[in-house]
């Protein structure tokens, strides 16, 4: 059995090839929309990609295992037990089969003993795998969003994100039961999840790219408790709040995602153009460092800076009706800002601009925008009105004293209160969120706004008081 694991950094987010060397087959386990990638590994080890399959349907990102399958002939795995509101809706036109507990799928000599494990989601299964070549014994499973290391899957999306109420409470004791049911598998069983750290689909995960049943029983808070109504209480708790977007990724996954558009030259545009496009709602997304675009901008720029959050930012912040012109000094830069959208769906990416942009703007336009950077004194001493824009489990933990707080994600629907003179000091944990706050309120017109340098970290580091959620009561 040979095993290959693909890691996307921009959606913290893990699929896997598994081929049989005897018989040159292969099958692609929860592929991203970068369904080439998966091809050329195949053609690398001289495999043929005879089955694709999913153990979910996915929130976080576009599914590619539609259109791995029609690019490669591999057959459709997809699950069977999400009852008719969460079964996939391009069964029968693709010819897909349908996966139950208990069925067994033989790719040459490797073998897939499906699990269903509803939790997280209701139609969630895994897969245990058997190197039939050396043993019947089960070597490894493919975990999905059930359970990752050192933590499991999030069983509140449902309600969350997709707006299926009533569902968190019934999940979280589904997911208690289906943790359980692991107790007739051996310690040695490899663990290979569907998530790394940064990922919105659980609360604490871990780096390490896989795991084994054993280490997870003795280090895995999920497997300490005992008792149900304990179990449910914790896995509810401090929940991150689910990005905007995955509430259209369900609906796309389930009822059958559009292929991948085929990439094109982007236009590079002059300022008049730039401005055209702006006046027509584009989305202007700026993927530089935060640290440049604070240095200076043209004003009524998205800052969403690439890293491990750009695409929970992008599909939260940006709408899917909207066009999008990159802006950026390199075209590394603006090809992955454009390759992390089109994981998620956001395709409408039609121009891009670089720093002749902002010289142009200087030229006919005066100083370009800046952001001001103030250390966690200067805000303790000003007037400012002071923005938290962490999660909500993170202002619980401590917050300052006088901040409000306004979550990233739902900022642009909360400061229709705010004057757009009012001086406002914004901050995170760190900075990078309060970072792409500051564009955001620049760009709805706020005149007067600052980035506290460091974030929360910095102010603890200067000995300021904190405050925490049940000082608040």
């Amino acid at each position: 059995m040979l095993l290959e694991r693909f890691y996307n950094d921009l959606l913290a987010q893990a699929s896997y090839l598994v081929g049989c060397q005897e018989t040159k087959t292969a099958v692609v386990v929860d592929p991203n929309r970068d369904v080439d990638r998966y091809i050329e590994a195949a053609l690398h080890h001289k495999l043929t990609i005879s089955h694709v399959a999913e153990t979910h349907i996915h929130a976080d990102f576009v599914s590619g295992a539609r259109e791995l399958s029609h690019k490669t002939g591999a057959k459709l795995l997809l699950s069977g037990e999400g009852g008719r509101d969460w079964s996939y809706g391009y069964v029968q036109s693709d010819g897909a089969t349908v996966m139950h507990d208990g069925d067994v799928i033989d790719v040459g000599q490797v073998r897939f003993d499906v699990r269903h494990t509803p939790g997280h989601t209701p139609e969630h299964v895994s897969f245990l795998v058997k190197d039939l070549a050396t043993s019947d014994l089960a070597v490894g499973m493919f975990t999905g969003d059930f359970v990752f290391v050192g933590d499991v899957g999030r069983p509140d999306l449902l309600e969350r994100a997709a707006n299926v109420r009533g569902t968190m409470d019934a999940m979280a004791r589904q997911l208690f039961r289906s943790i359980r049911a692991l107790k007739d598998l051996p310690d040695y069983l490899q663990l290979w999840p569907g998530h790394g750290p940064g990922s919105a689909c659980g609360k604490s995960l871990g780096a390490m790219p896989a795991s084994t049943l054993g280490y997870e029983r003795l280090a895995n808070w999920a497997f300490q408790i005992d008792d149900e109504e304990d179990f449910v209480r914790e896995v509810l708790a401090d929940q991150p709040e689910p990005p905007k977007y995955f509430a259209t990724m369900k609906i796309v996954n389930r009822d059958g995602p559009a292929p991948a558009p085929a990439p094109t030259e982007l236009p590079e545009l002059d300022l008049p153009a730039f401005e055209r496009l702006m006046r027509a709602g584009a989305a202007m997304v700026d993927v530089r460092s935060t640290a440049d675009f604070a240095a200076g901008h043209i004003p009524g720029t998205l800052n969403l800076p690439i890293g491990s959050s750009f695409a929970t930012w992008a599909g939260s912040l940006i709408r899917y009706d909207q066009d999008i012109v990159l802006l950026a000094d390199d075209s590394k830069r603006v090809a992955k800002a454009r390759h992390g959208l089109a994981l998620i769906g956001l395709d409408r990416v039609v121009a891009t601009g670089g720093s002749w942009l902002r010289e142009d703007w200087i030229i006919t336009k005066g100083p370009l925008q800046k952001v001001k950077l103030l250390n966690a004194k200067d805000v303790d001493a000003s007037n400012r009105r002071v923005i938290d824009v962490r999660g909500a489990s993170e202002w619980n933990e401590g917050h300052i004293g006088r901040a409000e707080h306004r979550f990233l994600g739902d900022l642009s629907a909360s400061i229709d209160d705010l004057p757009r003179d009012t001086p406002i000091a914004l901050h995170c944990q760190g900075g990078t969120r309060s970072a792409i706050a500051a564009s955001l309120l620049q760009a709805k017109g706020f005149t007067d706004i600052a980035n506290l340098a460091g974030g929360i970290q910095a102010w603890k580091a200067a000995g300021l008081p904190i405050r925490t959620g049940s000082d608040d009561a």
